[in-house]
């Protein structure tokens, strides 16, 4: 089913996936400093290339491509650039958008900023330890905390309990 909120996803998205991001934003977020650092040649090798396009050049990856938007087994979901807990599978739900939603990140997972990027303002979400960007937070998810954290499959890895 076509629905709005898919047409603006996808737009968003495919947009995103080009690489669209301000030079001054591309400067603010240089200028941060995190625990985990890396050249941009090594992390290039350190990580694939859509992993590099998404945690370094804040891209997206197409909705429903990730394989961790339908996982269903317990364990924790981890950062594909530091490797830091950043969100456990008790907190993830099925958002119907494509990505891997969760209503909360891990304690200190996560840190946030305005992206304003694409004519609007959202809350991009990135991992607090490299600055990796992970995806965006919204209002519109369940209880107990009413947000929707929607993130990009492709940077988090996947360890079930054992």
């Amino acid at each position: 089913m076509v629905t709005r909120r898919n047409i603006i996803f996808r737009a968003g998205a495919a947009l995103l996936a080009g690489g669209l991001l301000t030079s001054r934003s591309r400067r603010a977020i240089a200028a941060e400093v995190f625990e985990v650092t890396h050249t941009d040649a090594e992390w290039k090798q350190r990580l694939s290339a859509t992993q590099y396009a998404i945690l370094r050049q804040e891209a997206t990856e197409r909705p429903f491509s990730s394989p961790l938007d339908h996982e269903k087994r317990a364990g924790t979901f981890f950062c594909a650039g530091c490797d830091l807990a950043d969100f456990s599978s008790k907190n993830k739900f099925d958002s119907g958008t494509g990505w891997p939603s969760f209503w909360q990140p891990l304690p200190n997972a996560v840190a946030t900023r305005t992206d304003t990027t694409l004519g609007m303002s959202r809350t991009e979400v990135h991992c607090r330890r490299c600055g990796g960007h992970l995806g965006h937070v919204f209002n519109d998810g369940p209880k107990p905390t009413g947000l929707r954290y929607c993130m990009n499959g492709a940077v988090l890895k996947f360890k079930p309990e054992v």
